[in-house]
């Protein structure tokens, strides 16, 4: 990956210069990071991928749109404190305790340095909140290595990191990567677990006694090095854009996450010290790994369907021969618009992610997924 495709998606030094993203940013930190004591607040990952691909005139009707999914901030009971941090972890109670607590530890130190110390005591926690935590902070990572350290950009930090730290949920049955696989292979081997039903705590919760569960996480490669976290980490995030682009059918919406959670790691990296991108690899691999066994085709899986394999992606093909015609960065572009004028959460950020795929490689598979979730997940109501 070259520096221009680490890039903001905007070819700017900062993808919002207009203060149109801090300025909603303010607005949803009066919120909770959740409704309905379990559903997440998508909005600020929403806005902050409008705001980076050039669609921040568009974020306030958004959120107006929006609105109706946002609840109150939650009620605060007593401070997490440098002493006590560990009664707290994984507590979803605590949530607004715990963004009291990062609050003050930014206005404190500076943002690298409270994410060089939180990062591998909350990685174990990924899949807590079904990995929307660590999404959060990764989109939050964006805006403070893209632009400006604003004060609202650092808060939003503040929000990401206090929800991961009260939804953080250690993944059971993970193994460390200690095979010889690739990214692309392992993912497609990773087993289904037997009961796909209700939501997926319930779903993790098998892991335990699923077979092969473990020897499926282990059977990735370890990377040698930093350098090799990061490559196999990208590798990760586009096998499973290509496997959404497959197989979204089966569960449209939280196939999204084993896409995105991997790509918030990938997008954190440069911001952490190098001896913490190995450990990132694994919690991503593991957290991508835990939501395909959780929603994706296989014998018993969703659907009674079994896996269609990569080349379930040649039946998919319009959207590749349309990037064949056009030149990539229009494609991408024209991609993202038709993404936010859908208006879901789920298919701008899916969109989000695939398109970094595409800038990466030029796979047009990410295109090809970008599609799949206009077409298969319902638009924002109130979206023409």
């Amino acid at each position: 990956m070259t520096a221009a495709d680490q890039a903001p998606p905007s070819g700017r030094a900062d993808h919002d210069p207009t203060g149109t993203l801090d300025e909603a940013l303010e607005r949803l930190h009066l919120r909770g990071p959740e409704r309905l004591g379990r559903l997440t607040n998508h909005a600020p990952m929403a806005v902050e991928a409008l705001a980076a691909h050039g669609h921040a005139a568009a974020v306030h009707r958004w959120l107006d749109r929006y609105s109706g999914k946002l609840e109150e901030f939650p009620a605060t009971t007593v401070p997490v404190t440098d002493a006590d941090w560990r009664t707290a972890l994984g507590d979803p109670r605590r949530a607004g305790d715990w963004i009291g607590y990062f609050d003050r530890a930014l206005a404190e130190r500076p943002w690298r340095d409270v994410l060089a110390r939180w990062w591998p005591r909350l990685l174990p926690g990924i899949a807590g909140g079904s990995t929307h935590p660590v999404i959060r902070v990764g989109h939050a990572v964006r805006t403070l290595l893209d632009g400006e350290e604003t004060a609202p950009r650092r808060t939003e930090l503040a929000h990401g990191l206090g929800y991961w730290a009260a939804r953080h949920r250690p993944l059971p049955g993970a193994a460390a990567p200690a095979g010889r696989q690739g990214p692309e292979a392992a993912l497609w081997a990773v087993p289904a677990v037997p009961e796909q039903r209700g939501g997926l705590p319930d779903r993790l919760a098998q892991l335990d006694d699923l077979p092969r569960w473990s020897s499926a996480t282990a059977a990735l490669a370890p990377p040698t090095g930093p350098e090799d976290a990061r490559r196999s980490l990208a590798e990760l995030v586009a096998a499973a854009v290509r496997r959404y682009a497959a197989q979204a059918e089966a569960e449209p919406v939280m196939l999204v996450h084993a896409a995105t959670a991997p790509n918030a790691v990938l997008r954190t990296l440069p911001a952490l010290p190098r001896e913490l991108w190995v450990p990132s690899l694994g919690a991503a691999w593991a957290a991508s790994a835990a939501v395909v066994a959780a929603y994706a085709p296989g014998p018993g899986g969703a659907n009674g369907a079994a896996p269609d394999g990569p080349d379930a992606l040649a039946e998919r093909s319009a959207e590749a021969a349309t990037a064949g015609r056009m030149a990539r960065a229009e494609a991408m572009a024209e991609a993202f618009a038709l993404a936010a004028a859908h208006g879901d959460e789920h298919t701008i950020k899916l969109t989000d992610t695939a398109l970094d795929t595409v800038r990466a490689s030029g796979d047009p598979a990410g295109l090809t997924a970008a599609a799949r979730a206009r077409e298969l997940i319902e638009p924002l109501a109130g979206t023409a």
